[in-house]
């Protein structure tokens, strides 16, 4: 994930920053508790293919 990038990118939803979990191709909101897939390196930044992390996953 370009660094550059990921310093615009935003959450669609309550706009807060977001976090890269390079093992699984992910950008986590933890405001949200959303996670938002990478696909051939390109952030996907649609609610509905947003993951809802659970109460056990750690941010």
């Amino acid at each position: 994930m370009d660094k550059k990038l990921l310093e615009i990118l935003a959450c669609p939803i309550c706009k807060s920053g977001l976090v890269y979990k390079k093992t699984a191709q992910e950008l986590i909101c933890k405001a949200c508790r959303l996670a938002y897939p990478i696909r051939d390196d390109i952030p996907v930044m649609l609610e509905e293919k947003a993951r809802l992390l659970s109460p056990d996953e750690k941010v």
